[in-house]
């Protein structure tokens, strides 16, 4: 078989986007403000500066369009393998029959493994920059902790990381991923901070969810010195930082003169969602093209599929800004599916605006299909996805089939937000029938 050059696209080091993109400048209606719980009214900037640095601040209230990529950032996402890899999946196209061509965005390729440095490493530069000395934060499947306890490593900041209990039991390999970044890690609810103390003494046994590992990371933020907080989805300016993958896409699509019929991406808090799509959305906003989106999530955390569009607290406990967003409740506890960065019970502000408006669809997805769509891919492309990937590859399949069964030859790309080497317990028991 000869080599295409539509089979791996890559782009020089020098295409590294040197903005980010913000699609509040091409939203028809603005983006709806971070409400104060006290007062319900709109955030100032200042209210916010308790738990996050100005410029994250500053970025977080732009309708900019775009917004400069500092250089020692760009660096920095040299550093971690950018630009990545755009890829044929010419193998799963055969395995599936279909007219189709798919391809996919290597974002397993960084050495935390998913795309979540792309905002770890300009939070932690912001913080760094403004004289802050301790970072602290939360995760689900240990993605985003691992992702921030490399930037901390990386601008020489303290991390505190309150990694959700399902996930660090799951997952102890994570864990030991982020105390070697230099870390500490904590299995939450906690008995570091009086709010998981609380929980705890409710319920001894509780799974734990990112909301209650938010609050705690905030708590702790207000109560050390020099202490700020970081997030790893959700707000605005975690959706701007993650756009360096959607514009390289469209560049390595431009190579090939290639525009695509639907781009695909997982779904849980939206930073994957929104940085893998909102860059040709923001195209499509302005009429320059026809893609579909496809945001792909669980059946048992559907929060854009069943959740209310309405104001929300971002955490359990009721520290952080109310949020415009598809909810599910902010106690919602859910199953403990080996996804942890789908558990989030809440969608991103931005991406619940631009479902409201119509520009992308969901599906939900149980986890026995996705785990199968994961090992098709492993077994026809070689690479082990992460439990979150699975969800986008089991959407891409399923348009794929589409096309097969309507002989179209459509252009389908998906993000691969991350490798499933550390998630192998979940592998095992998808295997043995135990899932």
């Amino acid at each position: 078989m000869s080599i295409s050059k539509d089979d791996r696209i890559d782009l020089r080091p020098d295409d590294i986007p040197t903005k980010w993109y913000n699609i509040a400048a091409d939203l028809p209606e603005p983006l709806p403000p971070p409400l104060n719980p006290v007062t319900n009214q709109p955030m100032r900037p200042e209210d916010l500066e308790a738990i996050f640095p100005k410029g994250a601040i500053a970025q977080e209230m732009s309708v900019e369009r775009y917004i400069d990529i500092p250089e020692e950032v760009r660096d920095a996402y040299l550093m971690i393998g950018r630009p990545s890899p755009l890829q044929r999946a010419r193998r799963l196209e055969r395995y599936l029959k279909t007219p189709a061509k798919i391809y996919f965005k290597r974002e397993d390729l960084s050495p935390a493994g998913s795309h979540k440095p792309n905002s770890a490493i300009p939070q932690a530069y912001l913080n760094m920059k403004e004289g802050v000395e301790h970072l602290t934060t939360e995760t689900g499947a240990g993605q985003w902790g691992t992702a921030l306890s490399l930037a901390c490593a990386h601008f020489g900041l303290g991390c505190k990381v309150f990694m959700v209990r399902t996930s660090y039991e799951q997952k102890p390999f994570r864990r030991l991923v982020m105390e070697t970044y230099g870390a500490t890690v904590h299995s939450s609810p906690s008995d570091v901070t009086e709010y998981g103390r609380s929980i705890n003494a409710k319920t001894p046994d509780h799974p734990g969810t990112l909301g209650i590992a938010i609050t705690e990371a905030v708590e702790v933020c207000l109560h050390q010195k020099n202490t700020k907080y970081s997030l790893g989805s959700v707000l605005n300016h975690v959706m701007l930082h993650q756009t360096v993958i959607g514009q390289e896409v469209m560049m390595q699509l431009e190579q090939i003169d290639t525009v695509p019929d639907y781009m695909v991406a997982c779904v849980g808090g939206g930073s994957n969602f929104a940085g893998f799509c909102f860059p040709m959305m923001g195209k499509k906003i302005q009429g320059k093209v026809e893609t579909e989106f496809i945001a792909t999530e669980p059946v048992s955390v559907p929060s854009l599929t069943k959740g209310e569009l309405r104001y929300d607290y971002g955490d359990t406990g009721g520290m952080t800004p109310l949020l415009k967003m598809y909810t599910l409740g902010c106690d919602f506890v859910p199953s403990a599916i080996h996804a942890g960065g789908l558990r989030y019970h809440g969608m991103a502000p931005s991406v619940s605006k631009v479902a409201e408006l119509g520009y992308m669809k969901t599906y939900a997805y149980e986890q026995n299909e996705t785990f199968a769509a994961g090992v098709t891919f492993a077994q026809t492309e070689g690479i082990i996805p992460a439990p979150e990937s699975c969800h986008a590859i089991k959407g891409a399949m399923d348009l794929a089939l589409e096309a097969k069964k309507n002989n179209e030859e459509k252009v389908i790309v998906f993000n691969l937000s991350g490798h499933g080497l550390l998630d192998m317990a979940g592998y095992d028991r998808y295997l043995r029938n135990r899932l």
